[in-house]
């Protein structure tokens, strides 16, 4: 099995998080998010891992060899792609060309999911969905009579389904999917201006090819602060049973409120943290409440009551109770 992530967007809407690390690698529990999507596939599908494509910009030589290391830690070879251009996901997933042969699933890295996925090995392809409220803001699978998708329609102004693409696929031959993504970089068929996975799948549908949907226990989006914060809390909840908190650190007059991820390091003095928080690496936390948070490694708070945010690396906040969305090396007292 091979693994294909495309991931290769500035992340406009994490800023200021992204303008310094890639919005895949922002930690969520304690590990990058591209870190935890790869291990709840590589753990879900039971599957030997042969190789993981990462499909990037230029993020630089740091973050490729975190990727690499990630890959490597499941066993796999880790293989960095590039996509110069944002010309749209069909163009990014034909960057690992070289990849797209045998099973193969392609997970874009700002989905993480809850599922009990057993992949059906006589199935041409599966699509993963989740049921949502709104299918008007998503692109949706329409089903047939005989129990397959028989068509996908991207954000449909009248209600067809609920069924939301989530951003995961499996494929039983990925030759199929590489030479329908050339097919439309060769001919120059765009939809919007972009070259789109949509219309490659639709001609392997329309060649007689079987996609079948599975559905999703939990869809988490990390498209935005916000919603990466709630991610946050949800991974904290289904892994509480899990020993979150790192030995190393030390508790001063101050309570934990489970479940909290705390890394190495982290000096914790006069306060309460949690629930729903995580603290990275080397942290100092005194004199202050944070909850529903994320803060990042080597930063310094205090004096502070923080609820639903989002602080950097090596960030120092000294200040009043606020909700934050603080980037990298940001100093506010």
């Amino acid at each position: 099995m091979n693994i294909i992530i495309p991931m290769a967007g500035m992340g406009k809407r994490m800023r200021p998080h992204t303008l310094t690390v890639p919005k895949p690698l922002l930690p969520v529990a304690g590990k990058p998010i591209v870190q935890r999507l790869v291990e709840d596939l590589a753990k879900e599908t039971n599957e030997k891992i042969e190789e993981i494509a990462f499909i990037i910009g230029r993020f630089g030589e740091e973050a490729e060899q975190s990727l690499i290391k990630i890959a490597e830690s499941l066993g796999a070879k880790g293989k960095i792609c590039y996509q110069d251009e944002p010309l749209g996901t069909g163009h990014a997933i034909l960057c690992a060309a070289e990849s797209l042969k045998g099973n193969v699933i392609v997970a874009f890295a700002d989905t993480l999911f809850v599922a009990d996925i057993k992949i059906d090995r006589n199935l041409d392809g599966v699509i993963w969905v989740n049921h949502v409220k709104n299918p008007e803001q998503f692109g949706v699978v329409k089903m047939g009579d005989d129990g397959f998708i028989s068509d996908m329609i991207e954000k449909p102004k009248d209600f067809v389904s609920d069924m939301a693409i989530i951003g995961i696929y499996y494929f039983k031959d990925g030759e199929n999917l590489r030479i329908e993504l050339q097919y439309l970089i060769d001919n120059n068929i765009k939809e919007k201006g972009e070259y789109q996975l949509t219309n490659a799948l639709e001609n392997m549908k329309n060649k007689g090819l079987k996609f079948a949907p599975a559905a999703v226990t939990e869809w988490l989006d990390c498209g935005n602060y916000q919603s990466t914060v709630f991610t946050n809390q949800r991974v904290l909840e289904n892994k509480k049973h899990e020993k979150l908190v790192s030995p190393s650190a030390k508790l001063i007059n101050s309570i934990i409120i489970e479940p909290c991820y705390i890394g190495d390091g982290v000096i914790i003095e006069n306060s309460v943290v949690g629930p729903y928080t995580s603290v990275g690496d080397n942290c100092k936390i005194s004199n202050a409440v944070i909850n529903n948070s994320i803060i990042q490694n080597n930063t310094l708070i205090d004096q502070a009551n923080i609820c639903n945010s989002m602080i950097g690396n090596s960030v120092q906040y000294k200040g009043k109770p606020d909700e934050l969305s603080l980037g990298d090396y940001s100093v506010l007292t």
